[in-house]
């Protein structure tokens, strides 16, 4: 029997997956279409795009193969679906659509979350003048980040991005109509990547990416293309917030807050609150992550049998639901034949 082949999960296509051999024998075929093995299904192991993988029985002639076994994953993303990620480069456009500062915090707050290293690009730097590139880099610098600046015009400014992606796993992120798949077809010459036109009625890209798939780049390394979503959820609860903005960290390393949960609003002693940029973005996106805790709540307390009442001023209060065939009063007519049972029986007894 053929020894199992080790290699990576590029492409999911419903139950085939496609997979890039690491050390195909010679004058054979490095990608497989696989299934999986009943086995994995059983046990419910979900394979990913970015999964490194055994492949067995491979059919060279046939090009396809089936996956036997699942190498445990270092990192795992949900949106996009994809696994043993090194990092996110995270693409914006400085102009057309314009640089809107919160969209871009929420985009920030998003990949910061998932707990892998973040490289901020910022793409189409020929339409802006240079002093409008220093200015941004300045606020940008004091948000904790060191964008990369592109333009498919300079190719002076790309070999430190080529430095930044070899040999690694990327996932390249972003709004749509900011110029992503441009960025991977420069990248990757042999990809034609569909490309959109930025919507002048809305300002903003129409998507063109509609699956993960990883591609290998010419100077080694992989690189996945994602879905671009103009407004991404936030995702992270109204404790967990501060901890991904990294002028917070920096300061609460610095200094300490008076109190442990405090959340850098009005506390007293507080270290967070004050006169920095992005504060505005921290209380907005504070609101709106208490609002989606307190929907979670509610929702939790329904599922366990609790019911919604209102209360004086229009308050919501939780009350515990009763159990119907318990509690619930008997009908006339059960009475009735209740009773009559009983006299039936007294009948009987006498």
């Amino acid at each position: 029997m053929t020894a199992a082949l080790a290699g990576t999960v590029v492409a999911v296509q419903a139950n085939f997956y496609r997979v890039q051999l690491h050390h195909p024998p010679a004058d054979h075929p490095a990608l497989l279409l696989c299934t999986r093995r009943s086995r994995l299904l059983k046990t419910g192991q979900r394979v990913m795009v970015g999964d490194r993988v055994w492949v067995e029985e491979p059919d060279w002639q046939g090009q396809r193969g089936a996956i036997a076994a699942i190498e445990p994953r270092k990192s795992e993303l949900d949106r996009p679906a994809i696994a043993n990620v090194d990092q996110i480069l995270l693409v914006f456009a400085v102009a057309e659509p314009e640089l809107d500062p919160l969209q871009l915090s929420r985009f920030l707050i998003t990949a910061e979350s998932t707990g892998i290293q973040v490289q901020l690009c910022l793409s189409k730097c020929d339409l802006v003048t240079s002093e409008a590139i220093a200015q941004w880099q300045s606020r940008l610098d004091q948000w904790g980040y060191q964008p990369l600046w592109l333009s498919q015009n300079q190719p002076e400014r790309w070999p430190s991005l080529l430095a930044r992606l070899t040999d690694r796993t990327t996932v390249v992120a972003g709004p749509s109509g900011v110029g992503k798949s441009s960025l991977i077809n420069r990248l990757i010459p042999d990809l034609e990547l569909r490309t959109a036109k930025v919507s002048g009625k809305l300002g903003r890209g129409r998507h063109t990416t509609r699956h993960v798939e990883l591609f290998e780049l010419p100077q080694g390394g992989l690189l996945a293309d994602s879905p671009g979503f103009n407004q991404p959820d936030l995702t992270c609860s109204d404790r967990e917030l501060a901890q991904y903005f990294p002028e917070i960290r920096q300061r609460l390393a610095e200094v300490s807050c008076q109190f442990q949960d405090c959340r850098h609003l009005e506390e007293p002693g507080c270290s967070i609150r004050g006169d920095w940029e992005r504060y505005s973005h921290y209380q907005s996106l504070l609101e709106e992550a208490i609002a989606q805790t307190q929907q979670q709540n509610r929702s939790n307390q329904e599922e366990i049998g609790f019911k919604r009442k209102s209360a004086d001023g229009g308050k919501l209060r939780y009350e515990p639901k009763l159990q119907s065939r318990r509690y619930r009063r008997d009908s006339r007519r059960s009475q009735h034949q209740t009773v009559a049972e009983a006299l039936h029986n007294a009948e009987l007894e006498d």
